[in-house]
């Protein structure tokens, strides 16, 4: 548990402002939560603030696609509740106005210059390590926006995101809490298990009973909610045996390629910082006493150990080993560049401090031959043609699609191929079945209600597509002939479930009479004792451990209470408690992360409650 409280505790309040960066930064579900392109037909609105169905219709997708994420790829997202979702999102969606609102109340803010460098340091928005003007517009080209829709939304997300940060940051923890706290968390028990085992195959049913169960729960044995789709793939890849590279445009990328070569100059440095321990004067006088030394014979590299506040250098004499230019300070490097071989600067002033530098060495650049980078400078030029004309190609397809009432023309202008998937469900299947984004369009109300092509779907930097619906196979009920072996294992397993927990209920009501001694076996199962167990204890079922540490104290050590626990396969475990034994005082360690973990959660109750207070004082409308 300690290690479970310092995991979720220890920079918390960071990291529930990052939590907000990292999912909004991963671009799934940007355009679920928020997307206001439509006004007409609203949903809802909170304090005069409208929230419209296509938000909402949008939300329903994304906590659709969250709970099959969550359930896995065998649940039948069919079987949801479309109400329910619907209800569910909506709340959602009023709860996000709600504290949108608060935030700009309270007068938070985001800057342009920070919102700048989230933008710039997402990793979705770089090429090779480097944000990327044109990857960034193909990003939210893609999630439907423009520049500044995107800016506008990310600088709501960071609001929300300090208004929790704040409120939850508040939370406070007294002394008596912590010590409370500490007892129950360290307490520890000693209890007594025996297992009463249940038996499906001693079960009889009968086809009756299989029938009514059918009946009964007709709507689960339904097949899924598929489509087939029509689709259009267009590959970056295509591109390349499409363009050419004149030898003038190989020669100049070559002169740019080399002309960025430069000497590397290898460095030593003795730093005096100027700090709050040195004044500037302080720190000058003493780099001028090491000056001093130098000229009288002492060896460089010997003052740079005893002197230089460069920890990662000194010890190696100040050494810096090789490095161009562009790495070091301005004021260091003219000085650098300006020494010969062994020689020795000046003291040189930097935001660091006083260095005196020495130039250990030069290495004059090579100078590849046009012949070996020939193949990499075509590459880099036909890649930048290819990624023009990609992004052109992935434009044309998109409006030639929204303007198509099927992909045949889009395919034409494109010479692209129409491609057909097998059936899938909301859960996915294969090929570009799988990809997530291809779900929820192929499911959405434009694509499979209204027979729209969807809009471009970048499956990852090199592949777009287009889709529409080709087929849509309806749920059904499934015949009971198919399904009358899971029933007969669900009734056997519950029927078995049932008897064993008669015959637990029975041997507690003996033993709690003294009919049946404490210790003695039953059907040949001895008890299993277990001594002092935590609330973390290994080997212990989880269910059997909950259910223990909720058990009331025995009067005394020869009355016990006792419990049973149902376990996963129908078996019940029956649980004799024989004693409750009282932890030690916590240490200071301990104390210090009770309290961090106690903390967060308040601040999280705080928070809670600070978004009902704020939905209770709103006006907000349902349609």
């Amino acid at each position: 548990m300690l290690q479970n409280i310092r995991d979720n505790s220890q920079g918390w309040i960071a990291k529930t402002i990052i939590g907000v960066i990292v999912v909004l930064m991963a671009l799934t579900g940007f355009d679920a939560i928020f997307k206001a392109t439509s006004h007409s037909n609203d949903a809802a609105k909170v304090n005069g603030d409208e929230i419209s169905q296509n938000e909402l219709s949008q939300a329903v997708d994304m906590q659709r696609r969250q709970l099959m994420q969550q359930l896995g790829k065998d649940f039948d997202a069919s079987l949801l509740d479309e109400k329910m979702l619907r209800e569910s999102a909506l709340k959602g969606l009023i709860d996000r106005k709600l504290l949108l609102q608060g935030a700009e109340k309270s007068k938070f803010a985001f800057s342009e210059a920070a919102l700048d460098q989230v933008i710039l340091q997402t990793p979705e928005f770089q090429v090779d390590g480097k944000f990327s003007s044109e990857r960034f517009d193909q990003v939210i080209r893609q999630l439907g926006y423009s520049r500044m829709q995107f800016r506008q939304m990310l600088a709501q997300e960071m609001l929300i995101g300090q208004l929790r940060a704040g409120l939850a940051g508040s939370g406070f923890v007294t002394d008596a809490q912590v010590l409370a706290f500490a007892r129950l968390e360290k307490q520890t028990r000693d209890f007594a298990s025996l297992n009463i085992k249940a038996d499906p195959a001693a079960v009889k049913l009968t086809d009756e009973e299989v029938k009514a169960y059918y009946d009964e729960h007709a709507k689960e044995f339904m097949t899924p909610d598929q489509v087939v789709i029509d689709y259009l793939e267009l590959k970056k890849a295509s591109f390349f045996d499409q363009v050419s590279v004149k030898d003038e445009d190989l020669q100049a990328a070559y002169q740019k390629e080399i002309a960025n070569l430069s000497e590397q100059r290898r460095a030593a440095h003795i730093l005096i910082e100027v700090n709050g321990k040195t004044t500037e004067a302080q720190a000058k006088a003493k780099i001028e006493e090491i000056q001093a030394r130098l000229a009288k014979g002492e060896k460089f590299e010997a003052l740079a150990k005893e002197f230089s506040q460069d920890p990662g250098s000194a010890n190696n004499g100040g050494d810096l080993g090789y490095a161009g230019p562009g790495v070091y300070d301005p004021a260091f490097e003219k000085a650098l560049y300006s020494l010969a071989k062994d020689q020795v600067s000046e003291p040189v002033r930097t935001d660091f401090g006083f260095h005196l530098i020495k130039l250990l060495g030069v290495e004059a650049p090579e100078v590849p031959t046009f012949a070996s980078l020939k193949d990499k400078l075509t590459r880099g030029l036909k890649t930048q043609q290819v990624e023009q004309r990609f992004v052109e190609a992935s434009k044309q397809l998109e409006d030639a699609s929204f303007e198509a009432s099927d992909l045949a023309q889009p395919a034409q202008d494109l010479k692209l191929t129409v491609q057909t998937s097998k059936p899938f469900g909301r859960e996915g299947g294969e090929g570009v079945a799988a990809n997530r984004a291809v779900i929820t369009a192929a499911f959405s109300q434009e694509v499979l209600d209204e027979g729209a092509n969807s809009a471009a779907i970048e499956l990852d930097p090199e592949t777009v597509v287009v889709l529409r619906a080709k087929e849509h196979l309806k749920p059904s009920q499934l015949p009971l002939e198919s399904v009358s072996a899971a029933i007969r294992v669900q009734l056997a397993k519950e029927h078995a479930s049932a008897d064993a927990k008669t015959r637990a209920e029975a041997l507690i009501a003996s033993l709690r009479d003294g009919k049946t001694p404490l210790d003695q076996a039953v059907d040949g199962q001895a008890w299993k004792v277990t001594e002092v167990a935590t609330r973390a204890q290994e080997g212990v079922d989880p269910a059997v451990l909950q259910a223990l540490f909720r058990m009331a104290k025995p009067a005394a050590r020869d009355k016990p209470t006792f419990t049973s626990v149902t376990l996963a396969d129908g078996s019940l475990m029956i649980v004799r408690l024989n004693g409750v034994n009282e932890a030690a005082a916590p240490t200071e360690e301990e104390k210090a992360q009770y309290r961090r973990y106690l903390a967060s959660r308040i601040g999280q109750q705080d928070f809670a409650a600070y978004r009902k207070q704020l939905e209770s004082q709103a006006d907000i409308q349902r349609y």
